[in-house]
């Protein structure tokens, strides 16, 4: 591969730091690695890609000596022997005196880890459930900060920031909410599956988080939009975040509905119902 410096994006040997449970079905991971300083990013929904190992291996099985042909490498892999690839989105970053970049943490929703269960968890939320100090990871990260992966952009006139995510999203949202400069306006619905999911935000602006949770039976997420009273403003901007289908569903709620021009509509699909992580690549989204 080539330096750093010549491509947005490559591959970073990472190490577990530490673990955080944040609820019952959320946990904190704090990763770092000598290869982290060469990580840039100055995105507030910043896209990576992680690849974990299986039950028994000591580090993920990726094919980074194919250099760009590592996606036909790693395919040809079993599956049980490949590494579990997933995205994820950056909930903070910490840089040294110098701006390097020494610790990175990732939310993740833990689905299906509880005894009864009644859907098995995955590989990822096996993993990260057990994750410990110590334990390997790859991921795909920028070495540029400003690259493609970071999808919020509001216009320089925006007069009103709408923000909504589902647990999947909520790790970026919380982040740009914590960016967003005193005064700026702004309303945000973040999903939790349980009441103490529903996170404390250092937010400076004057926004209205809006938390609905799931074990309380919050409304489905275009209900809770669609019956909002929002501030008066003539050009908002919408970031909304999560699962594809209701992803497009609230993106025609705020252009037909809501009147916003669609050119200020930011919406992306983390995740699709019923489709793995290869799939959804694989149909390039």
């Amino acid at each position: 591969m080539t330096s750093a410096e010549a491509v947005p994006f490559r591959f970073f040997s990472l190490q577990v730091v530490r673990t955080r449970r944040l609820g019952p079905s959320l946990v904190r991971i704090t990763f770092a690695g000598p290869e982290l300083r060469d990580f840039r990013s100055d995105g507030l929904d910043q896209s990576l890609s992680l690849f974990l190992p299986h039950p028994g291996q000591d580090e993920p099985m990726v094919p980074i000596e194919l250099g760009e042909d590592w996606w036909r490498g790693w395919m040809e892999l079993p599956e049980d022997v490949r590494a579990v690839m997933r995205s994820y989105t950056l909930r903070e970053l910490r840089r040294d005196a110098d701006g390097a970049t020494t610790e990175i943490d990732i939310d993740f929703v833990l689905h299906g880890v509880e005894p009864d269960a009644a859907v098995p968890a995955g590989p990822a939320s096996r993993w990260a459930a057990q994750a410990s100090a110590g334990d390997r990871v790859r991921l795909i990260g920028p070495s540029a900060a400003d690259n493609r992966s970071i999808r919020f952009r509001p216009p320089e006139d925006t007069d009103l920031v709408l923000i909504w995510a589902d647990e999947t999203a909520v790790p970026a949202a919380s982040a740009i909410l914590e960016s967003l400069p005193p005064g700026t306006r702004a309303v945000a619905w973040l999903e939790a599956h349980h009441a103490e999911e529903a996170q404390k935000l250092s937010v400076a602006a004057d926004a209205d988080l809006v938390w609905l949770v799931s074990d309380d039976g919050a409304p489905a997420a275009i209900d809770a939009v669609r019956a909002a009273q929002l501030p008066d403003a003539e050009r908002p901007y919408v970031w909304i975040a999560g699962e594809s289908g209701r992803m497009k569903e609230l993106r025609r709620h705020f252009v037909n509905e809501r009147g916003v021009d669609r050119r200020r509509v930011t919406f992306v699909g983390y995740w699709r119902q019923g489709l793995t992580e290869e799939q959804l690549r694989e149909q390039g989204e």
